[in-house]
């Protein structure tokens, strides 16, 4: 597989996760700002021991292969 410079060497692959809240909806602005795109559908599922919506979003390397 070749080798894609990413943001801090990252992998070209990220699931993001957090409360479904601006913090979280931010994060993945920004990281659709620095060049990821988005992959899947995003995911939510309730958090009963915490008493909120978890979300999810996984998101690929703009140069990654399809």
């Amino acid at each position: 597989m070749p080798n894609f410079e990413t943001p801090e060497d990252r992998p070209i692959y990220r699931l993001l996760t957090g409360r479904d809240d601006r913090a979280f909806c931010e994060r993945v602005s920004e990281a659709l700002a620095q060049g990821w795109r988005l992959h899947g559908s995003p995911t939510m599922c309730w958090e009963p021991n915490e008493g909120y919506m978890k979300v999810g979003q996984a998101v690929i390397w703009k140069d990654a292969p399809r």
